[in-house]
């Protein structure tokens, strides 16, 4: 997928959670839901642009969404 921004190409991809965990940071897959490893995220430069600490980043955040859909029992 392509976007265009003021005169140029900016690549997007679109990757679940899982592919981004499995990648960077598997230690961390048994800690996640399935609902988050689902989770979809667009990634602006893609896949392989992503370091360690950005994956940190996008978990945190996922983790932190899902969160707020949850109810206190």
């Amino acid at each position: 997928m392509h976007q265009m921004t003021t005169g140029r190409v900016m690549l997007v991809e679109t990757v679940r959670l899982a592919t981004i965990v499995m990648k960077l940071t598997p230690d961390l897959y048994p800690t996640l839901t399935k609902i988050e490893l689902e989770s979809e995220i667009v990634l602006r430069n893609g896949l392989a642009s992503l370091m360690a600490e950005d994956a940190m980043e996008i978990i945190q955040y996922s983790i932190s969404e899902h969160q707020k859909d949850a109810f206190l029992h």
